[in-house]
């Protein structure tokens, strides 16, 4: 599947399905993340059943700590 990640056409394995399997792939899913996919944000409790399909436009945003 191809999904549009942070503005990046990016191929990603067929058995991500999910967000919550997005994040994993992106080892993010330990992370505090705010996921928006095709303009809408979606709420954590949401991640392991908002599908994701071929074309989608997906942002993530992540919090790095540091000095």
């Amino acid at each position: 599947m191809e999904l549009v990640i942070n503005g990046e056409l990016i191929h990603v394995p067929d058995h991500i399905r999910t967000i919550a399997d997005l994040l994993v792939h992106f080892q993010l899913n330990q992370k505090i993340a705010i996921v928006e996919v095709n303009a809408h944000i979606v709420q954590k409790q949401e991640y392991e059943t908002t599908a994701l399909c071929n074309g989608d436009r997906v942002e993530i945003v992540h919090f790095v700590g540091g000095g």
